[in-house]
């Protein structure tokens, strides 16, 4: 059974920093979004990683998963929200103590999605791949960012329904502060390999591919063992965002995650929106999808809301979901069962 937390209004909201901390000049933004948050009415304890930056972490890798250690065990604290993602999080795993693990809400993506996953496989308790901290600074959230509340608080037994945005960021704007932080100029489009239309279920995994295909072969990895022991065997409805790799680094990545059975009982694979898939001798992204639709022959969505360009949708790793697609519109029905 999936174990999952639950957001109760006024929760006390942990900032910790298991992958990058935030640098002196950036210090401003996650007080501003702390603010943000306590003028929601919840209450932000900020851990001592935040604060610091250096050689491409926020603090040895024992520092950052003692806070982090602390912080899941705290009864003080309800829910984990990192600052934001970064490069060396991987470090900090064989650190990490899963048997004392409290359900609790852990949210972020990119990086963080390695420690999303992990926590999932190995302790069936549920976690989320959705905004950071620093994203919430704004005076408001778009609508699809919003949601990160409405999901985090649904009860066990319930479901939650979210659809496609309507608009989508074509790039940062970091010296155009603007009361709601993104930029949504483009207009969303959810694309299907080989089909006009699709409805597919399964229980959700995932997150930023470049990060959490080093799971791969190790304990932290093990969806077999996961299926076995959390979800009754039921297929996998696969999510995948690309931060950073060009096309042959994820058709060799998505090959290996084949070859090392993740995709074993697999229902179904969605692909957020990059602006990183660079084509290599035009093998372009497309043509990714289009192998993988034929080796696999399971529906392969495209372009969702999820990942670095945003807006993006909450998404719940253990969650059951049935995702509906059409005419470029999407919509994602998660049940907490």
């Amino acid at each position: 059974m999936i174990s999952y937390p639950n957001l109760k209004q006024g929760a006390s909201i942990g900032v910790t920093a298991p992958s990058s901390g935030v640098e002196d000049d950036k210090h401003d933004l996650v007080k501003l979004a702390c603010k943000r948050l306590n003028t929601k009415g919840y209450q932000t304890i900020c851990g001592d990683t935040v604060w610091t930056e250096h050689k491409a972490k926020s603090a040895p890798a024992k520092k950052r998963a003692d806070e982090f250690n602390e912080m899941i065990q705290n009864d003080q604290i309800d829910v984990i929200i990192p600052p934001w993602g970064g490069e060396l999080l991987v470090e900090i795993l064989e650190h990490i103590d899963f048997d004392k693990l409290r359900p609790k809400w852990i949210l972020g993506y990119s990086d963080i999605s390695i420690l999303l996953l992990a926590v999932t496989l190995k302790t069936g308790i549920a976690t989320a791949h959705g905004t950071n901290l620093i994203d919430l600074r704004g005076e408001y959230s778009d609508d699809t960012t919003a949601m990160w509340e409405k999901v985090l608080s649904t009860d066990a037994g319930e479901s939650i329904l979210q659809m496609s945005s309507e608009l989508y960021q074509k790039q940062w704007q970091h010296n155009n502060a603007s009361p709601c932080v993104y930029h949504l100029t483009e207009k969303t489009e959810w694309k299907i390999v080989a089909h006009e239309k699709v409805e597919v279920k399964g229980r959700l995994l995932g997150g930023c591919i470049d990060i959490i295909r080093h799971l791969i072969g190790t304990s932290f990895g093990d969806v077999a063992n996961f299926r076995k022991q959390f979800i009754n065997e039921e297929p996998i409805l696969w999510y995948l965002e690309n931060c950073e790799l060009n096309t042959t680094d994820i058709r060799r990545t998505l090959v290996q995650m084949k070859l090392a059975g993740w995709f074993d009982h697999c229902s179904g694979i969605m692909f957020g929106r990059s602006d990183k898939n660079t084509p290599v001798e035009n093998y372009t992204i497309e043509d990714v999808y289009q192998d993988l639709f034929d080796e696999l022959q399971i529906p392969i969505i495209y372009d969702i809301d999820c990942g670095h360009v945003p807006p993006q949708i909450t998404l719940i790793n253990g969650a059951f979901a049935e995702v509906k697609v059409e005419n470029g519109k999407g919509s994602i029905l998660q049940k907490f069962i």
